[in-house]
């Protein structure tokens, strides 16, 4: 077997960089809502492996990241309840809609938008985790550090809640 490769070396520091950085901003924005601070959060948190090189397994960097990314976010937005905020223009309108199905359109996703802000935060992530990033079960579990029970109760919890809005379940496009 050969040995493990080295974060301190650059190119697989490049490379670790290049495989997570996007997906752990988008676990920070779902997590927190706040695409700006996650970004700041994300570079923050390959400062710290770059400092920890050395320490830090090639086959741990991935929880290690995860880890030092939540635990940075967790610091500078103690005690502060997140409304997460999607960016406008997930779905582009098409020119030949008429002005009554684009009306009822934004209202659906405002509401929506609403609700799922409105979930507990580990039910949000995990969902939002599932569906946006087309993560697994299991994937999800690893980056959060539980078990694939837990994800599943909370995705569960977490369609429930979607399903028994009443604005939701009798809103017709």
């Amino acid at each position: 077997m050969g040995q493990e490769p080295s974060i301190c070396e650059e190119q697989v520091y490049n490379q670790v960089y290049r495989t997570h950085a996007e997906s752990l901003r988008n676990y920070l924005y779902y997590k927190f809502g706040d695409m700006q601070r996650a970004e700041d959060i994300v570079h923050d948190s390959f400062v710290k492996l770059w400092s920890k090189c050395s320490s830090v397994l090639y086959n741990k960097v991935a929880g290690f990241l995860y880890k030092m990314a939540r635990n940075l976010m967790i610091d500078t937005l103690r005690n502060k309840k997140v409304a997460l905020k999607f960016e406008r223009g997930l779905m582009l309108e098409q020119e030949n809609e008429d002005p009554y199905f684009k009306l009822r359109t934004k209202e659906f996703r405002l509401k929506l938008e609403t609700v799922i802000s409105n979930l507990p935060e580990k039910q949000r992530e995990a969902f939002l985790m599932n569906r946006i990033d087309k993560l697994t079960y299991k994937e999800i579990a690893l980056r959060l550090e539980v078990s694939e029970t837990a994800i599943e109760k909370r995705i569960s919890k977490a369609l429930i809640k979607l399903n028994n809005i009443s604005e939701i379940k009798d809103f017709s496009i």
